[in-house]
């Protein structure tokens, strides 16, 4: 048994979210503010919970995780406050008075479980219909008003008294609650609870979309109680420092973990079988002698309290003694070192916890608590001699960021031993799924494309609207497909390659920049670092180099992802015959680009018609191509010239820059004495002539000789960047509802 798919509607900006669960790991990537954490709290706060009341007038249990009503998606803010004004006006058609409309507004999540036949008994209570075969069973937790009338009419009482406290000329000023919305702000927890409700099994594929009144029939107990184990290790976990004062860090460490293990599972004293007798017995022998060791030590001292009138003839003897018990002995800050030689020398070498590194304490923390939670499910020891009798066929992880402390290889080495870890010593018919949220682009490069889910942003669509967030099932980018063309499927191939051995951190990019040569790549930054400060400069970007034959291999997956994405792509002319030629506005030269041929379809354009093409006409949604066109050369009487490449076009920029070089050497040193030519046509052809060179060890020799504040960005790659300045902004904004909710809050 296995959570196929889980659906996330009206928590934050999940408005409507499917995530597709792999088999064993699945890992949740995407830019900061893309959803992710909301995921993991809206998964938590739905499945980690603690033991649950069967009546359904007191909800489906305790909540472990709480959540408020900032929490629900704000474009649904207008709607609740629409019903309280409801109830506070005689209205002949009031809303909000049944579970249907709060339902559709309310933060929920569907989980589909691909259960078998096999699994009958354990999923009966989850099954809708005796037609069932086998197909996925779902079920929707909605966390709802329990008692609706009560809601309204508390919220009407205080609305009523907060008014009547208000002078009547002080409009400008209102008492909690102004709304339903701020009531709900302090009472939302005790006016809410979660309900499930069954899905119907032919619905998988958009239960997201069902109408409230298809949920029909409502579970009166938690429906998971028995099927899942839940195991949560929170984001942002600290350790103390030995510098740090105690009590200013939060953070746990390892020796109450080990001590917590201990009495779960290893204790002798605790329902004590046979192998224990043995260690029962050592500590008894220690604590008698100890007993009478202390008790000769203490003579002295009590005989001498004796004196003093106590204690007197009624008055019991005062005596000493001792309860020795191992897990006392792993709660102290030297419980567990830190060993730099053999533990067999003479002199060993041993420090304390708290003077470890905090990256490889991070590491040992977390590995051991998924050991806790896999042995605690598995009631390995003790824990099976316990109360409980009964092993839940699923066992569910949840990391938040497990990076937080570790660097790269450690986070790689963290999450290729993480699900081994949670399944050694578990056999079928039991269950393991891990779930990860990162933000480490080195975690995302050591898990396979099918275990990836990328959370992509939207920006809000119209004034009432929120910006919102899909989710891409990676594993269906880079697929093979045997309906698809022996091409398409290579292709896929190769971006993947491309992707695993170069730039997984553009699953964590706000912008995009392809670039085709290794010149760009390296001038790139610096041009945005001098002149784009407070816009790009502060802005994630990804910068990939892929050659002009490549670029266009991306388009499924840039699409896909849909980040601002800028590509810096050569012009590439070509004559009449095919073959690479200087450029020139002539309708019989066409671009020898695969870039703009292949994804954006100017293969019908000629390269006279390229030249002069609109700027809005090299945009796609999210993508925008830029290439070299004509240059005004200010040193030539600003004459016009069509650079090649980037090379030249740089060159063609910043001749005065390239004329006062003292030394150049290369391709470099070909371009200065190019801009030294009596005429712009002699200087742009010197410069095509020279494109031949090593045009890496250009970029080199300019960021040497010339400081990168002083250059000149060529004009086409200006336009690009202030393209994606604009694109990225849009991206990222978070805009809220405007009139009635601003004004609210």
């Amino acid at each position: 048994m296995k959570i196929t798919l889980v659906a996330i509607q009206n928590f934050r900006k999940l408005q409507k979210v499917k995530i597709d669960f792999s088999g064993q790991q699945t890992v949740l990537v995407g830019a900061n503010n893309s959803g992710k954490t909301s995921a993991m709290d809206a998964l938590i706060f739905f499945l980690d919970r603690d033991k649950y009341s069967g009546s359904s007038k007191s909800g489906l249990g305790k909540i472990g995780r709480k959540i408020s009503i900032s929490d629900f998606t704000i474009s649904n803010w207008t709607e609740i406050n629409a019903f309280g004004n409801s109830w506070l006006t005689d209205n002949e058609a009031p809303t909000g008075n049944t579970a249907i409309e709060w339902i559709a507004l309310c933060p929920s999540i569907d989980v589909w479980l691909d259960a078998t036949v096999e699994d009958v008994v354990a999923v009966s209570h989850l099954i809708p219909s005796l037609d069932w075969n086998g197909e996925p069973l779902g079920v929707r937790l909605v966390y709802q008003p329990k008692d609706i009338e009560l809601l309204k009419n508390q919220f009407i009482e205080s609305y009523r008294a907060a008014e009547g406290l208000v002078a009547e000329e002080r409009d400008d000023f209102k008492l909690w609650p102004k709304n339903l919305q701020d009531f709900l702000t302090k009472e939302l927890s005790k006016h809410f609870e979660i309900q499930g409700y069954l899905l119907p099994t032919n619905r998988i594929k958009d239960s997201e979309n069902l109408n409230s009144f298809e949920l029909s029939q409502m579970i009166s107990q938690y429906p998971f109680s028995k099927l899942f184990k839940v195991g949560v290790i929170d984001a942002q976990r600290g350790f103390s420092d030995s510098l740090t004062t105690k009590g200013e860090n939060k953070g746990e460490s390892l020796s109450p973990l080990l001590t917590e293990y201990y009495d779960n599972h290893l204790n002798p004293a605790d329902l004590p079988e046979k192998e224990d007798v043995k260690a029962l017995e050592a500590i008894d022998k220690a604590q008698n002698e100890f007993n009478f060791r202390l008790k000769n030590s203490f003579k002295d001292a009590i005989n001498e309290i004796e004196t003093l009138g106590y204690p007197g003839f009624s008055d019991p003897k005062i005596s000493l003694s001792t309860k020795l018990d191992p897990k006392d002995g792993l709660g102290h800050e030297a419980a567990v070192k830190f060993s730099l030689r053999d533990e067999d020398a003479e002199f060993p070498f041993e420090l304390p916890e708290s003077l470890n590194g905090l990256g490889y304490k991070n590491l040992i923390y977390m590995i051991f608590k998924l050991i806790s939670f896999r042995d605690d499910w598995m009631l390995k020891g003790k824990a099976k001699k316990r109360n409980k009798s009964f092993i839940e066929p699923l066992h569910l992880v949840f990391i938040e960021e497990p990076e937080a402390h570790l660097h790269a290889q450690v986070q790689q080495v963290f999450i290729r031993r993480a699900y081994e870890v949670l399944t050694k010593t578990v056999a079928k018919p039991f269950s393991t799924q891990l779930i990860v949220s990162s933000h480490s682009s080195y975690l995302a490069h050591e898990v396979e494309f099918e275990k990836l889910r990328y959370f992509r942003r939207n920006s809000a669509k119209c004034e009432k609207s929120t910006p919102t967030t899909d989710v891409v099932n990676l594993s269906t980018v880079f697929a093979i497909d045997n309906s698809k063309s022996d091409a398409a499927n290579h292709t896929a191939k190769f971006v993947s390659r491309y992707i695993k051995t170069t730039h997984c951190d553009l699953f964590f990019a706000n912008g995009i920049i392809m670039v085709e040569g290794a010149a760009e790549r390296m001038l790139l930054p610096h041009f945005i670092k001098s002149k784009y400060e407070g816009t790009l400069n502060n802005t994630y970007l990804s910068i990939l180099e892929v050659g002009g034959a490549h670029a266009h291999r991306l388009s499924s997956l840039i699409e896909i992802l849909k980040i601002p994405t800028l590509v810096i792509t050569d012009a590439d002319a070509v004559n009449q015959h095919g073959n690479k030629a200087q450029p020139k506005l002539d309708p019989s030269f066409f671009t020898g680009s695969n870039t703009l041929k292949t994804w954006f379809e100017l293969n019908d354009k000629n390269f006279e018609e390229l030249m002069h093409l609109p700027f809005k006409e090299k945009i796609k949604e999210n993508i925008c191509a830029v290439y070299q066109c004509e240059i005004v050369v200010k040193e030539y009487n600003n004459e016009k010239a069509i650079p090649y490449t980037f090379e030249d076009a740089l060159s063609l920029s910043n001749v005065t820059q390239l004329r006062n070089l003292e030394t150049a050497t290369g391709m470099l040193k070909k371009m200065k004495v190019a801009a030294q030519s009596d005429t712009l046509v002699d200087c742009s052809t010197k410069m095509y002539q020279a494109l031949s060179g090593d045009k890496a060890q250009m970029a080199l020799d300019v960021l040497y000789d010339i400081d990168p504040n002083n250059l000149t960005i060529p004009y086409y790659i200006v336009e690009g960047l202030d393209w994606l300045v604009e694109a990225t902004s849009n991206a990222g904004s978070d805009y809220l509802i405007t009139e009635d909710v601003t004004d609210e809050n």
